[in-house]
């Protein structure tokens, strides 16, 4: 991931709205959730919901898909992994070892979502 590609990501998250849909959507896997039940669940009208579920696909953080008419809005886990690859990039001066098991690549991977 390159650097800008991250600033967009986390610029993203930090909105109070697009971090509950971005953890809402977490805890759905890749079901994923209809816009209007993302939008019942977290009390958003739909534009204002429709323009956040826009900024966080920008960022690369929520793919979506259409189901008959439905849009269906699922976390994109390859986005997210890539994210955390890219902070964690450069940990404890690139000898994850001395950080112990929360800066090694290979606790960090995010399991694949079902």
């Amino acid at each position: 991931m390159e650097e800008l590609q991250a600033i967009r990501a986390l610029a993203a998250l930090a909105h109070e709205s697009r971090l509950r849909i971005f953890r809402l959507l977490a805890k759905q896997g890749t079901t994923g959730l209809a816009a209007g039940k993302i939008a019942e669940a977290l009390q958003l009208p739909a534009p204002t919901l429709s323009f956040h579920l826009k900024e966080l696909s920008n960022a690369g953080l929520v793919t979506d898909r259409r189901e008959g008419r439905s849009v269906i809005y699922s976390l994109n886990a390859e986005g997210m992994q890539s994210l955390l690859g890219f902070l964690l990039d450069d940990c404890c001066g690139g000898q994850p070892e001395l950080c112990g098991p929360v800066c090694r690549p290979e606790v960090v991977q995010l399991k694949p979502l079902t």
